[in-house]
Protein backbone atom coordinates (compact mmCIF):
# COMPACT_ATOMS: atom_id res chain seq x y z
CA UNK A 1 0.00 0.00 0.00
CA UNK A 2 1.48 3.19 -0.91
CA UNK A 3 0.58 6.87 0.30
CA UNK A 4 -0.80 8.12 -2.72
CA UNK A 5 -3.73 5.64 -2.31
CA UNK A 6 -4.43 6.33 1.02
CA UNK A 7 -4.98 9.95 -0.12
CA UNK A 8 -7.00 9.07 -3.37
CA UNK A 9 -9.23 7.35 -1.23
CA UNK A 10 -9.52 10.16 1.05
CA UNK A 11 -9.96 13.05 -1.63
CA UNK A 12 -12.46 10.89 -3.12
CA UNK A 13 -14.38 11.53 -0.53
CA UNK A 14 -13.28 14.97 0.78
CA UNK A 15 -11.85 16.46 -2.41
CA UNK A 16 -9.01 19.36 -1.90
CA UNK A 17 -10.40 21.87 -4.06
CA UNK A 18 -13.54 22.45 -1.38
CA UNK A 19 -11.14 23.45 1.64
CA UNK A 20 -11.17 27.48 2.38
CA UNK A 21 -8.78 29.20 1.28
CA UNK A 22 -6.77 29.69 4.43
CA UNK A 23 -6.46 26.04 5.08
CA UNK A 24 -3.64 23.65 4.06
CA UNK A 25 -4.98 19.95 3.47
CA UNK A 26 -3.24 17.25 1.62
CA UNK A 27 0.14 15.43 2.33
CA UNK A 28 2.04 17.53 5.07
CA UNK A 29 5.02 15.54 5.53
CA UNK A 30 6.23 12.40 3.61
CA UNK A 31 5.87 11.28 -0.02
CA UNK A 32 3.48 9.76 -2.39
CA UNK A 33 4.91 6.86 -3.48
CA UNK A 34 5.83 6.01 0.23
CA UNK A 35 5.17 2.31 1.39
CA UNK A 36 2.30 2.66 3.87
CA UNK A 37 2.95 -0.13 6.88
CA UNK A 38 -0.14 1.07 8.56
CA UNK A 39 -2.13 4.38 9.40
CA UNK A 40 -2.70 6.35 12.32
CA UNK A 41 -5.77 7.84 12.83
CA UNK A 42 -6.44 11.43 14.95
CA UNK A 43 -7.42 14.64 15.35
CA UNK A 44 -4.58 16.51 16.02
CA UNK A 45 -1.05 15.42 15.78
CA UNK A 46 1.13 16.12 18.36
CA UNK A 47 4.31 14.79 19.76
CA UNK A 48 2.35 11.91 21.63
CA UNK A 49 0.57 10.91 18.60
CA UNK A 50 3.89 10.68 16.57
CA UNK A 51 5.02 8.52 19.48
CA UNK A 52 2.18 5.95 19.22
CA UNK A 53 2.22 5.63 15.89
CA UNK A 54 5.80 4.07 16.04
CA UNK A 55 4.68 2.04 18.87
CA UNK A 56 1.80 0.76 16.73
CA UNK A 57 3.67 -0.03 13.95
CA UNK A 58 2.35 2.69 11.32
CA UNK A 59 4.16 5.18 9.62
CA UNK A 60 1.61 7.15 8.58
CA UNK A 61 -1.09 9.76 10.44
CA UNK A 62 -4.24 10.92 8.69
CA UNK A 63 -5.84 13.95 10.86
CA UNK A 64 -8.24 16.07 10.78
CA UNK A 65 -6.58 19.48 12.32
CA UNK A 66 -3.07 20.31 9.72
CA UNK A 67 0.39 20.30 11.78
CA UNK A 68 1.03 23.43 9.54
CA UNK A 69 -0.79 26.06 8.96
CA UNK A 70 1.82 28.52 7.94
CA UNK A 71 4.99 29.35 6.63
CA UNK A 72 7.86 28.14 8.67
CA UNK A 73 11.21 29.50 8.23
CA UNK A 74 13.20 27.48 10.53
CA UNK A 75 12.90 23.82 12.60
CA UNK A 76 15.02 24.36 15.55
CA UNK A 77 12.65 22.34 17.68
CA UNK A 78 11.18 25.80 19.46
CA UNK A 79 7.41 24.61 19.56
CA UNK A 80 5.62 21.50 19.01
CA UNK A 81 4.87 22.25 15.22
CA UNK A 82 8.73 21.84 14.88
CA UNK A 83 9.29 19.17 16.99
CA UNK A 84 7.02 16.92 15.38
CA UNK A 85 8.39 17.97 12.09
CA UNK A 86 11.74 16.94 12.91
CA UNK A 87 10.66 13.86 14.86
CA UNK A 88 8.18 12.54 11.48
CA UNK A 89 10.72 13.22 9.15
CA UNK A 90 13.78 11.14 10.98
CA UNK A 91 11.15 8.35 11.25
CA UNK A 92 9.93 8.52 7.61
CA UNK A 93 6.62 8.64 8.67
CA UNK A 94 4.06 10.51 6.45
CA UNK A 95 1.55 13.27 8.23
CA UNK A 96 -1.34 13.95 5.91
CA UNK A 97 -4.45 16.44 6.55
CA UNK A 98 -7.93 16.38 5.99
CA UNK A 99 -9.56 19.61 7.64
CA UNK A 100 -12.07 22.49 5.71
CA UNK A 101 -12.67 20.00 2.95
CA UNK A 102 -13.99 17.94 5.12
CA UNK A 103 -16.12 19.92 6.93
CA UNK A 104 -17.57 21.12 3.70
CA UNK A 105 -19.34 17.59 2.46
CA UNK A 106 -22.31 16.25 3.32
CA UNK A 107 -20.99 13.30 4.83
CA UNK A 108 -18.26 14.81 6.69
CA UNK A 109 -17.42 16.40 9.80
CA UNK A 110 -21.24 17.68 10.60
CA UNK A 111 -23.10 14.42 9.09
CA UNK A 112 -20.82 12.41 11.64
CA UNK A 113 -22.36 14.91 14.64
CA UNK A 114 -25.99 14.61 13.49
CA UNK A 115 -25.22 10.87 13.40
CA UNK A 116 -24.44 11.11 17.19
CA UNK A 117 -27.42 12.94 18.25
CA UNK A 118 -29.96 11.17 15.45
CA UNK A 119 -30.80 14.08 13.37
CA UNK A 120 -33.01 13.40 10.66
CA UNK A 121 -33.73 15.47 7.60
CA UNK A 122 -30.35 16.56 7.99
CA UNK A 123 -28.76 18.95 5.42
CA UNK A 124 -25.92 21.56 4.62
CA UNK A 125 -27.03 24.41 6.55
CA UNK A 126 -25.29 27.67 4.41
CA UNK A 127 -24.28 25.46 0.70
CA UNK A 128 -21.83 26.80 -1.33
CA UNK A 129 -21.84 28.46 -4.81
CA UNK A 130 -19.11 28.42 -7.23
CA UNK A 131 -19.03 24.76 -7.57
CA UNK A 132 -20.25 23.83 -10.09
CA UNK A 133 -20.56 24.14 -13.67
CA UNK A 134 -22.04 23.88 -16.98
CA UNK A 135 -21.28 21.42 -19.87
CA UNK A 136 -22.63 21.50 -22.77
CA UNK A 137 -21.45 19.44 -26.20
CA UNK A 138 -23.02 18.95 -29.48
CA UNK A 139 -22.63 15.48 -31.59
CA UNK A 140 -24.43 13.29 -34.23
CA UNK A 141 -27.22 11.83 -32.77
CA UNK A 142 -26.58 7.89 -33.16
CA UNK A 143 -23.47 8.64 -31.00
CA UNK A 144 -24.36 10.91 -28.09
CA UNK A 145 -26.03 8.37 -25.96
CA UNK A 146 -22.55 6.73 -25.55
CA UNK A 147 -21.37 9.90 -24.41
CA UNK A 148 -23.81 10.73 -22.41
CA UNK A 149 -23.26 7.38 -20.26
CA UNK A 150 -19.82 7.78 -20.41
CA UNK A 151 -20.10 11.76 -18.41
CA UNK A 152 -22.51 10.24 -15.94
CA UNK A 153 -19.56 7.62 -15.11
CA UNK A 154 -17.62 10.22 -14.42
CA UNK A 155 -19.48 12.23 -12.19
CA UNK A 156 -21.86 14.30 -14.20
CA UNK A 157 -25.17 15.29 -14.19
CA UNK A 158 -26.08 14.86 -10.07
CA UNK A 159 -28.80 17.41 -8.88
CA UNK A 160 -29.40 16.79 -5.09
CA UNK A 161 -30.61 13.22 -4.72
CA UNK A 162 -31.39 12.97 -8.55
CA UNK A 163 -28.29 11.15 -11.02
CA UNK A 164 -27.87 10.73 -14.69
CA UNK A 165 -29.71 14.35 -15.26
CA UNK A 166 -29.02 15.82 -18.63
CA UNK A 167 -31.03 18.05 -21.38
CA UNK A 168 -30.59 17.22 -24.60
CA UNK A 169 -31.69 19.66 -27.86
CA UNK A 170 -31.58 18.82 -31.49
CA UNK A 171 -30.46 21.29 -34.49
CA UNK A 172 -27.99 21.45 -37.61
CA UNK A 173 -24.33 21.33 -37.12
CA UNK A 174 -22.03 22.84 -39.78
CA UNK A 175 -18.44 21.93 -40.16
CA UNK A 176 -15.55 21.86 -43.21
CA UNK A 177 -12.85 19.13 -42.80
CA UNK A 178 -9.61 20.80 -43.27
CA UNK A 179 -6.80 18.76 -45.81
CA UNK A 180 -4.75 17.24 -43.15
CA UNK A 181 -7.86 16.08 -40.88
CA UNK A 182 -9.60 12.72 -40.10
CA UNK A 183 -13.38 13.39 -39.99
CA UNK A 184 -16.09 10.79 -38.97
CA UNK A 185 -18.28 12.46 -41.31
CA UNK A 186 -16.84 13.57 -44.98
CA UNK A 187 -13.86 13.74 -46.17
CA UNK A 188 -10.63 15.29 -45.76
CA UNK A 189 -10.25 18.44 -47.74
CA UNK A 190 -13.96 17.63 -48.63
CA UNK A 191 -17.17 20.37 -48.91
CA UNK A 192 -19.30 21.87 -45.88
CA UNK A 193 -20.71 19.06 -44.11
CA UNK A 194 -24.53 19.34 -42.48
CA UNK A 195 -25.40 16.99 -39.92
CA UNK A 196 -28.39 16.83 -37.53
CA UNK A 197 -26.84 17.14 -34.00
CA UNK A 198 -27.92 17.41 -30.64
CA UNK A 199 -27.08 19.40 -27.80
CA UNK A 200 -26.06 17.63 -24.31
CA UNK A 201 -26.13 19.76 -20.78
CA UNK A 202 -24.95 18.84 -17.41
CA UNK A 203 -23.99 19.97 -14.38
CA UNK A 204 -20.58 19.02 -13.59
CA UNK A 205 -19.16 19.41 -9.61
CA UNK A 206 -15.91 21.34 -10.22
CA UNK A 207 -13.85 18.66 -8.40
CA UNK A 208 -15.06 16.46 -11.42
CA UNK A 209 -14.33 18.62 -14.45
CA UNK A 210 -11.16 17.30 -15.68
CA UNK A 211 -12.52 13.62 -15.07
CA UNK A 212 -15.82 14.39 -16.91
CA UNK A 213 -13.98 16.46 -20.34
CA UNK A 214 -11.30 12.83 -20.34
CA UNK A 215 -14.58 10.95 -20.64
CA UNK A 216 -16.20 13.55 -23.33
CA UNK A 217 -13.02 13.26 -25.59
CA UNK A 218 -12.58 9.56 -24.88
CA UNK A 219 -15.86 8.93 -26.04
CA UNK A 220 -16.73 11.20 -28.44
CA UNK A 221 -16.75 10.12 -31.98
CA UNK A 222 -15.48 13.83 -33.52
CA UNK A 223 -11.74 14.51 -34.25
CA UNK A 224 -12.49 17.65 -32.50
CA UNK A 225 -14.64 17.96 -30.09
CA UNK A 226 -17.05 21.09 -29.80
CA UNK A 227 -17.97 21.95 -26.02
CA UNK A 228 -18.22 24.51 -23.26
CA UNK A 229 -17.37 24.70 -19.48
CA UNK A 230 -18.97 27.53 -17.84
CA UNK A 231 -18.58 27.96 -14.81
CA UNK A 232 -22.12 28.95 -12.63
CA UNK A 233 -23.26 31.08 -9.23
CA UNK A 234 -25.75 28.10 -8.67
CA UNK A 235 -25.43 26.58 -5.03
CA UNK A 236 -24.60 23.40 -4.54
CA UNK A 237 -26.73 21.33 -2.40
CA UNK A 238 -23.94 18.74 -1.02
CA UNK A 239 -20.99 21.05 -0.67
CA UNK A 240 -21.49 24.03 2.14
CA UNK A 241 -20.75 25.06 5.73
CA UNK A 242 -22.89 23.18 8.95
CA UNK A 243 -25.48 21.09 8.94
CA UNK A 244 -29.38 21.12 9.98
CA UNK A 245 -31.60 18.75 10.76
CA UNK A 246 -35.08 17.46 12.90
CA UNK A 247 -35.00 15.24 16.41
CA UNK A 248 -36.75 12.30 15.99
CA UNK A 249 -39.43 13.81 18.83
CA UNK A 250 -39.00 17.24 19.96
CA UNK A 251 -37.38 17.85 23.95
CA UNK A 252 -37.03 20.21 27.03
CA UNK A 253 -34.30 22.34 26.58
CA UNK A 254 -32.87 21.16 29.94
CA UNK A 255 -33.58 17.96 28.39
CA UNK A 256 -31.51 18.12 25.41
CA UNK A 257 -28.74 19.75 26.67
CA UNK A 258 -28.46 16.54 29.37
CA UNK A 259 -28.72 14.45 25.78
CA UNK A 260 -26.26 16.89 24.10
CA UNK A 261 -23.55 16.62 26.92
CA UNK A 262 -23.75 12.45 26.82
CA UNK A 263 -23.88 12.14 23.20
CA UNK A 264 -20.84 14.27 22.49
CA UNK A 265 -18.79 13.58 25.71
CA UNK A 266 -18.52 16.69 26.89
CA UNK A 267 -17.48 18.17 30.36
CA UNK A 268 -19.94 20.93 30.33
CA UNK A 269 -22.34 23.25 27.89
CA UNK A 270 -21.58 27.04 27.79
CA UNK A 271 -24.95 28.37 26.39
CA UNK A 272 -26.97 31.50 26.08
CA UNK A 273 -30.20 31.62 28.18
CA UNK A 274 -32.70 29.36 27.30
CA UNK A 275 -35.99 30.58 25.77
CA UNK A 276 -38.76 28.23 26.99
CA UNK A 277 -39.38 26.70 23.49
CA UNK A 278 -38.92 23.19 22.97
CA UNK A 279 -35.58 21.79 20.81
CA UNK A 280 -36.90 20.26 17.69
CA UNK A 281 -34.72 21.91 14.69
CA UNK A 282 -31.13 21.80 15.44
CA UNK A 283 -28.09 23.35 13.58
CA UNK A 284 -24.66 22.65 14.29
CA UNK A 285 -20.53 22.87 13.25
CA UNK A 286 -17.98 21.45 13.93
CA UNK A 287 -14.89 23.33 15.46
CA UNK A 288 -15.55 27.60 15.08
CA UNK A 289 -19.41 27.86 13.47
CA UNK A 290 -20.10 31.54 15.34
CA UNK A 291 -19.85 32.82 11.39
CA UNK A 292 -23.17 30.23 10.61
CA UNK A 293 -25.24 32.07 13.73
CA UNK A 294 -27.25 34.30 11.08
CA UNK A 295 -27.75 30.95 8.54
CA UNK A 296 -29.42 28.80 11.97
CA UNK A 297 -31.39 31.57 13.00
CA UNK A 298 -33.03 31.93 9.52
CA UNK A 299 -33.69 28.28 9.03
CA UNK A 300 -35.60 28.24 12.01
CA UNK A 301 -33.12 26.21 14.10
CA UNK A 302 -34.14 26.06 17.97
CA UNK A 303 -30.34 25.89 19.07
CA UNK A 304 -26.73 26.09 17.79
CA UNK A 305 -24.06 23.73 18.69
CA UNK A 306 -20.52 24.82 17.69
CA UNK A 307 -17.71 25.33 19.58
CA UNK A 308 -15.02 28.63 20.18
CA UNK A 309 -17.68 31.03 20.92
CA UNK A 310 -16.46 34.55 22.34
CA UNK A 311 -17.87 36.55 24.94
CA UNK A 312 -19.60 39.07 23.39
CA UNK A 313 -21.07 36.68 20.63
CA UNK A 314 -23.57 35.17 23.33
CA UNK A 315 -24.89 38.38 22.92
CA UNK A 316 -26.30 37.91 18.97
CA UNK A 317 -28.45 34.94 20.01
CA UNK A 318 -31.36 38.01 21.50
CA UNK A 319 -33.88 35.46 22.32
CA UNK A 320 -34.42 33.94 19.19
CA UNK A 321 -32.25 30.90 19.99
CA UNK A 322 -30.06 29.17 22.28
CA UNK A 323 -26.16 28.97 21.43
CA UNK A 324 -24.30 26.09 22.51
CA UNK A 325 -20.51 25.87 22.91
CA UNK A 326 -19.81 22.27 23.41
CA UNK A 327 -16.25 22.64 23.35
CA UNK A 328 -13.80 23.12 19.67
CA UNK A 329 -12.41 19.15 20.57
CA UNK A 330 -15.77 17.68 21.62
CA UNK A 331 -17.27 18.93 18.81
CA UNK A 332 -15.18 17.00 16.14
CA UNK A 333 -13.48 14.58 18.29
CA UNK A 334 -15.47 11.62 16.48
CA UNK A 335 -13.82 12.58 12.93
CA UNK A 336 -11.28 10.12 13.04
CA UNK A 337 -14.06 7.29 12.86
CA UNK A 338 -15.11 8.96 9.24
CA UNK A 339 -11.51 8.04 7.94
CA UNK A 340 -11.89 4.68 9.31
CA UNK A 341 -14.81 3.61 7.81
CA UNK A 342 -13.78 4.80 4.42
CA UNK A 343 -10.40 3.47 4.63
CA UNK A 344 -11.68 0.55 5.47
CA UNK A 345 -14.71 0.20 3.24
CA UNK A 346 -11.67 0.88 0.86
CA UNK A 347 -8.28 -1.92 2.21
CA UNK A 348 -10.83 -3.71 4.12
CA UNK A 349 -7.34 -6.23 5.13
CA UNK A 350 -5.00 -3.07 5.62
CA UNK A 351 -4.03 -1.94 9.15
CA UNK A 352 -6.14 1.46 10.00
CA UNK A 353 -6.21 2.23 13.64
CA UNK A 354 -7.80 5.07 15.25
CA UNK A 355 -5.76 6.73 17.99
CA UNK A 356 -6.33 5.68 21.93
CA UNK A 357 -5.46 9.09 22.70
CA UNK A 358 -7.36 12.31 23.75
CA UNK A 359 -5.19 15.46 22.13
CA UNK A 360 -8.17 17.73 23.79
CA UNK A 361 -5.75 20.88 25.22
CA UNK A 362 -8.57 22.01 27.28
CA UNK A 363 -9.14 21.06 30.20
CA UNK A 364 -11.66 21.56 32.80
CA UNK A 365 -12.50 21.62 36.70
CA UNK A 366 -15.62 21.17 37.43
Amino acid sequence: MLVKEITAAIEEAAPLIYQEGYDNCGIQIGIPGQEVTGVLLCLDVTEAIVDEAMERGCNMIVAHHPLIFSGIKKITGRNYVERVIQKAIKNDICIYAAHTDLDNVKHGVNAKIAEKLGLTDARILAVKSNTLSKLYTYGPLPSLEVVREALFAAGAGQIGLYTECSYQSGGTGTFRPGAQANPAIGAAGGNREYVEEAKIEVLVPIDREQAVLSALFQSHPYEEVAYELVALKNTNQDIGAGMIGVLPQPLEETAFLAFLKSQMKTGCIRHTQLTGRKISRVALCGGAGSFLLGDAIKQGADIFITGDYKYHQFFDAEGKIVIADIGHYESEQFTPEIFEALLKKKFPNFAILLSNLSTNPVNYFC
